[in-house]
């Protein structure tokens, strides 16, 4: 008998491979030798039975292709993170942030640029620096260092110096909008602002320009923030190589910033902006936040609204901080995050961070055997930070990832997510602009999205709820798990379950680069992976190094 899911997986396929033949045409040898890709072998008198139907069908998905659609619009099947009789922590909202009054400008300006937030605020609200002055301060950072980094697609001086301006003069006149009144920060460029280019790093959209701005934008424009720069995605949020160039390492120049964040990494990290946005639909905050030094909050899927921001996967991005600290970090956070009614995967779910709670109350997990097994670089000063968290008087369990999975099939979720989105530029041939071309880049992956099947699109979400209640079964019990950064198959789940995420600095490892820690939280509670992240960086100094050659 032949089972529904193989006939719908053939129908789908076939018409795959059908699109590209001659004319568009496809003949009955054209369905009998698409069998082969998935695994099927039926009979010619079934042949004979589909053919027309897969017709028919082709009338359809030709049909579909003459509307067109909005880059906002998303699939009317969406995902939700929840696993069965999931309840959500009680949170109290943010706190009333405390900025220092002694703080005092450096003897040597060029120190400024590894201000924190905290600092930096207490500069302008007590008037010993203006928002112009920081602003043109970190504009010229960028010019000066892009060269060096390639970090910056688009330096938005013109808005930057028109907003700090009108920032000052609101202080001059006892207006205070919080603790980001007056302070630059960049976003990367998968974040549309209206009369700027947003070119998602891609050779095919250099020169777009959206005639809207994200709503995380705009909600740092209102708390007082200032835009400086749209820094560089890799290609379609793909690595650190975009259409201009490859984005470096601060600390090794002959060494890539890592992605897709990568702008907002090495920016950040070299002082060229306090903080920066970056996205995340599978490591691309926490991967480069460990490579250039810094501290990187992926909050829960659907924390964050997305809209006006690039989808890669409707299912799994994500928009979140990354900056010099978890403190930082949760300012920056307490600002985007929200229900926004312009992005319906965002959620209404109680939130809020507690820098009073006592962080000896959490219940912290960690993944030993990950731990032992590392054979990274980085492995020492994982172990280093376990020791300390034992120091500061966490008490550690042992756990283990959920096993029995099918972690290899998970990849279509992406693939076919970003093929969906990318159709337009696939079908155009536009790919073929696309600066990288080899065969783990991110056009020849669009390409081969034409290729997943549907049924096994979704064979696949159905074992991604199975991965949701194994893992719930896991953080029920517990407030953070600590995990490496990379080397295990953390990275890969908790992209797909939602989870928030925080990777903390850990130090330098023999060759002389940053090493970092991940801290996993529950659904919904970016709170409990702050207050540790935050407890561990108070105890440590490793959130205060930063690369050396950019206090010139």
């Amino acid at each position: 008998m032949i089972r529904i899911r193989s006939l719908f997986t053939f129908i789908t396929l076939c018409f795959i491979l059908a699109c590209s033949g001659t004319k568009n045409q496809f003949s009955k040898k054209d369905v009998q030798r698409s069998q082969k890709l998935v695994g099927l072998n039926f009979d010619k008198k079934y042949i004979d039975t589909l053919y027309p139907y897969l017709q028919r069908n082709k009338e359809g998905f030709d049909s579909l292709r003459k509307y067109t659609l909005d880059a906002n619009t998303i699939p009317a099947v969406q995902f939700n993170p929840l696993p069965l009789n999931f309840i959500p922590r009680a949170h109290k909202g943010f706190p009333d942030w405390e900025i220092p009054e002694d703080v005092a400008l450096p003897a040597k300006e060029a120190d400024l640029a590894f201000f924190t937030i905290p600092e930096l605020a207490s500069l302008i609200k007590n008037k010993k620096i203006s928002s112009v002055k920081l602003t043109q301060f970190f504009i010229d950072r960028l010019k000066k260092y892009n060269p060096i980094l390639q970090c910056t697609i688009t330096i938005t001086e013109e808005m930057a110096l028109k907003q700090a301006k009108l920032l000052d003069e609101e202080l001059a006149a006892g207006l205070y909008r919080g603790i980001l009144h007056g302070i630059p920060y960049g976003v990367k460029d998968l974040m549309a602002v209206e009369g700027y280019r947003t070119t998602w790093g891609a050779a095919p959209y250099r020169d777009q320009e959206i005639n809207m701005t994200a709503t995380v934008v705009k909600k740092l424009q209102a708390a007082g923030g200032v835009l400086v720069a749209k820094l560089v995605s890799g290609s379609l949020a793909r690595g650190d190589v975009w259409f201009n160039g490859k984005t470096k390492n601060p600390w090794d120049t002959d060494q890539g910033a890592s992605g897709s964040s990568a702008g907002s990494g090495a920016a950040t990290s070299a002082g060229l902006v306090p903080f920066a946005l970056g996205t995340e639909t599978l490591g691309s905050i926490t991967s480069p936040s460990t490579r250039n030094g810094i501290t990187g909050l992926r909050p829960t899927y659907g924390r964050v609204s997305r809209h006006g921001v690039m989808s890669l996967s409707w299912s799994m991005d994500k928009v979140g901080p990354m900056a010099r600290s978890a403190e930082d970090c949760a300012i920056v956070y307490s600002v985007i995050t929200g229900k926004d009614s312009l992005d319906a995967m965002t959620m209404d779910f109680p939130d809020g961070f507690d820098p009073t709670r006592n962080y000896r109350d959490l219940k912290v997990a960690y993944l030993k055997k990950d731990i032992e097994k590392d054979s990274s670089l980085s492995k020492a000063n994982v172990e280093k930070a376990i020791k300390t968290f034992i120091e500061m008087g966490i008490d550690l369990h042992e756990v283990e990832l959920p096993k029995d999975i099918p972690y290899s099939s998970f990849d279509v979720i992406l693939r076919a997510e970003a093929g969906a989105f990318f159709d337009d530029l696939v079908r155009s041939k536009n790919v073929d602009k696309m600066v990288e071309q080899d065969q783990r880049s991110r056009a020849n992956s669009l390409r081969q999205a034409r290729f997943i099947p549907a049924v096994e699109y979704l064979q696949a979400n159905r074992h991604r709820q199975i991965l949701i209640e194994k893992m719930q079964t896991i953080m029920k019990n517990f407030d953070v798990l600590i995990s490496p950064s990379f080397g295990n198959r953390q990275l890969i789940i908790t992209n797909l379950t939602g989870h928030p995420a925080i990777a903390i600095p850990t130090g330098l490892d023999k060759e002389k680069h940053p090493t970092s820690i991940t801290l996993v939280g529950n659904l919904y509670d970016e709170a409990s992976i702050l207050l540790l992240a935050k407890a561990f960086q108070d105890q440590t100094t490793f959130d205060e190094m930063h690369p050396e050659g950019y206090t010139d």
